[in-house]
């Protein structure tokens, strides 16, 4: 047994769990040693943890590595983001361990400072593609739009075949498929349409709508803190009993268990902002009104209510597991929407592109507000403090990105 035998197996079994724990015994029992012989090799799991981080961007560099340097050559940015891209892509459908590793070790908030870093240690500077030239502003690139929308595909796609075999070639370029005409159409909406929409307008209805907290749920409020501070694994019956003055006994007159209690935080949550997104929605009948009002409104209600912004970028790729019917009757809300631009598709679909919108959304505002230490090229980005000084143009972006693909992002 070797120390590479190791990492692969704690991808493997750790990624099989989604990192919810990372017990030493799980390896040990699936290469059939004791723990006692993982010690011989690293000292404790943060050691392999460590080990696992450094595999994770030496092979995952090494498969970008020709792509990267042949697109940082291309002279039509569209064209190098599009190339590089599908070889990100391909590189997580191919390696789902390395996705979910990605998902939780790596790409996470916590993590996020040093991820350009790493990269660049091994010849690969993606911050060359993230800021496009003349983009001085917060607004998201070209690029960060498009790797949002992979991730979510992905995402999806690893959801779905959960324990199932490595995909077969066929699959693999179904699923290419699939994100290359996402990101080429959208909603493949009337382009005419979403041009002359009146932004500032439908921005000024919602500013001047506040969301109406009458029926706060202040027990519900402390479970969020605890999320929003520690993630939703670590965050702890005990750290919500001391937020909200209540004693460990005392929440489970409430919450039948830890993913009852998170259950009822996210429907709670998501049910709110659907029904807010709903209200100014029902005062157009403009189906691509409708949709931006949808957007904004999200958007709206996220920057009012911070604690829920990141709680719900923790679970944004949607692997935590709310429990049984969790999962339908966010669908259900989400159907009441009646939006015409989405309406008369199956549910799988209607779901797949709430989700993604929801996605895109929380990753702007999550984002964006999250200065990275050290350099990043394009001096003048000016770097939000918090989600409510992004400004809407960025969102106006968003929009016509998810309503026209590419195609958007010129108009």
């Amino acid at each position: 047994m070797t120390k590479e035998d190791i990492v692969k197996a704690a991808f493997k079994v750790w990624g099989r769990d989604l990192y919810k724990t990372t017990s030493l015994n799980d390896i040990a029992l699936e290469l059939g040693v004791s723990k006692t012989a993982l010690y011989r090799h690293f000292r404790d799991k943060e050691a392999l943890l460590d080990a696992m981080y450094i595999t994770f961007f030496d092979e995952n560099a090494a498969f970008l590595k020709k792509t990267y340097m042949e697109a940082v050559d291309f002279s039509i940015e569209k064209e190098a983001h599009l190339f590089l891209l599908k070889a990100i892509a391909e590189y997580y459908i191919r390696n789902g361990d390395a996705f979910i590793f990605s998902l939780f070790r790596v790409h996470s908030s916590r993590d996020r400072d040093s991820l350009d870093g790493e990269f660049l240690k091994r010849g690969i500077d993606f911050r060359r593609l993230v800021q496009e030239k003349g983009r001085s502003s917060v607004y998201p690139s070209t690029m960060q739009l498009l790797l949002a929308t992979l991730f979510c595909c992905v995402a999806d796609f690893h959801h779905q075949r959960h324990g199932l075999q490595e995909p077969y070639e066929e699959i693999v370029s179904g699923v290419l498929a699939q994100i290359n005409d996402r990101i080429d159409k959208g909603l493949n909406l009337d382009a005419g349409k979403i041009a002359a929409l009146d932004y500032e307008a439908l921005e000024k209805q919602v500013s001047g709508t506040e969301y109406d907290d009458g029926d706060k749920n202040t027990l519900l409020g402390a479970v969020a803190e605890a999320v929003a501070e520690a993630g939703p694994w670590d965050a702890s019956m005990e750290m919500v009993a001391k937020k909200s003055g209540l004693s460990k006994s005392g929440l489970y007159a409430h919450f039948k268990s830890k993913q009852d209690m998170l259950a009822q935080l996210f429907i709670t949550e998501f049910s709110r902002m659907i029904n807010f997104a709903k209200k100014q929605i029902e005062t157009s009948e403009i189906p691509e009104a409708q949709l931006y009002l949808a957007i904004i409104s999200i958007v709206s209600y996220l920057r009012s209510r911070p604690e829920i912004l990141v709680a719900i970028d923790w679970i944004k790729t949607r692997d935590l597991e709310f429990g049984k019917g969790a999962s339908s009757q966010i669908l259900r809300a989400i159907k009441s929407l009646k939006l015409e631009a989405i309406k008369n598709v199956n549910p799988h679909y209607l779901l797949e592109i709430a989700q993604w919108m929801l996605f895109m959304i929380v990753n702007t505002l999550a984002w964006w507000s999250q200065k990275p230490e050290g350099p990043f090229p394009g001096k003048n980005i000016i770097w939000a403090k918090n989600a409510r000084e992004i400004p809407d143009e960025s969102f106006r972006l968003l929009f016509r990105f998810v309503a026209l693909g590419m195609e958007g992002l010129n108009l």
